[in-house]
């Protein structure tokens, strides 16, 4: 096998580069990289004429080495045999029509940073939009499964409450009696540090009463819920859409609203105000300790002041937050289960965000409760 090779003879003003041997591509490999670089450096000769009667072979790893070198266009000085000429006339064309297509596809918009933050706030305000549509549509839903069971009760699933009460509710009492007497130690440590230097030490019963029940022991409670049961109801909607439960369940004429949403619903509904009770009684139980430890009062007028300083309507608001808390904690983690698609990306994404999601309504409607109960359950 003969190799390829080049020659570069001087010949005045136009040098000639005389190409021999087979410009095969197993030929072209034996060559080297040396030897490639070479050869391009010599294609890059000023007023360089090509010589290639004597090539003996050419395929289409030689044709293209060759054309890269021309620069994608015949030499203006070119002895080539007719055979081969068929070859880089194809090349020639399909060049061509790259470039045609290439002119013919229109250039991707340019954006200055005003235009990109316009389209960044339209695609957000789509997501949201998306996000409501689908949460109304979740409402109404359940709107029609409750008037579906006024006029059919036998169909309430009393099974599927029970066991979402148990979990949401019974196994959620450890974590939030820890928690909420913790939170009624730290509370009376630090308001009586403050309380000691004014001579106000009986007024650590308000603080406490006032802050945790009608405040601190809701939202405390719909926190512990929402990152325990909220993100375990949206991980169980969301692996049963990864796994086609769903689908299944609507294939065989169960109504997947009625079985999975309104137990849910129902469940933290009913045990929300039941653990608010529960943790505020705990909290109220750790603030007290710790005054005793501190300011040295007395159980006995820790419990003969505290409904003198709380009213009773403070006990109403704190367990009417929990039934909302609850109820908007199942729908948004509900919401955010049935977007899942099968795949576990989006699983860990839809968790994450109706972890955060619940978290930011509870601190709303805990605002907006703030706003409408300003002047109910207030001392006189």
């Amino acid at each position: 096998m003969k190799l390829p090779d080049f020659v570069l003879i001087p010949t005045g003003d136009a040098p000639e580069c005389r190409l021999t041997g087979r410009w095969t591509l197993r030929a072209l490999a034996s060559q080297g990289d040396d030897w490639r670089q070479r050869f391009e450096r010599a294609g890059q000769t000023p007023h360089l004429s090509w010589n290639c009667l004597e090539i003996e072979a050419l395929d289409s790893s030689g044709a293209l080495m060759l054309w890269r070198v021309w620069g994608g266009k015949f030499p203006e000085a070119l002895l080539l045999q007719p055979e081969h000429l068929r070859i880089f006339e194809r090349m020639a064309e399909a060049d061509a029509a790259t470039t045609v297509a290439a002119a013919a596809v229109p250039p991707a918009p340019t954006f200055h940073s005003a235009h990109a933050g316009l389209r960044a706030l339209g695609q957000l305000s789509l997501r949201l939009t998306d996000h409501v549509t689908s949460f109304i549509a979740l409402l109404g839903q359940l709107v029609l499964d409750v008037l579906y069971l006024l006029r059919h009760p036998a169909d309430l699933p009393k099974r599927e409450i029970s066991a979402n009460i148990y979990k949401s509710g019974v196994r959620a009492m450890p974590v939030t009696a820890l928690v909420g007497f913790l939170i009624g130690v730290v509370l009376s440590y630090l308001s009586s540090l403050q309380l000691r230097q004014f001579g106000a030490d009986i007024f650590i019963v308000n603080i406490l009463g006032l802050g945790i029940i009608r405040e601190l022991g809701p939202v405390l409670v719909a926190v512990l819920v929402a990152g325990r049961s909220g993100s375990a109801m949206t991980a169980q909607l969301g692996v049963m859409r990864v796994t086609e439960e769903i689908d299944a369940l609507s294939t065989m004429g169960v109504p997947r609203s009625l079985r999975l949403i309104f137990p849910k619903v129902v469940a933290l509904g009913v045990a929300m105000p039941l653990l608010v009770l529960w943790t505020t009684a705990i909290a109220l139980i750790g603030g007290m300790v710790s005054a005793q430890l501190q300011l040295d009062i007395s159980y006995g007028y820790f419990f003969e002041a505290l409904p003198k300083a709380v009213p009773a309507a403070n006990v109403s608001i704190g367990l009417i937050k929990g039934l909302i808390f609850g109820i908007a904690i199942a729908l948004v983690a509900c919401h955010f289960g049935l977007r899942v698609v099968p795949n576990t990306e989006s699983l860990s994404a839809n968790t994450t965000a109706s972890v955060v999601s619940s978290i930011t309504v509870v601190i709303l409607l805990d605002a907006v409760f703030a706003i409408a109960t300003r002047g109910i359950g207030l001392p006189k």
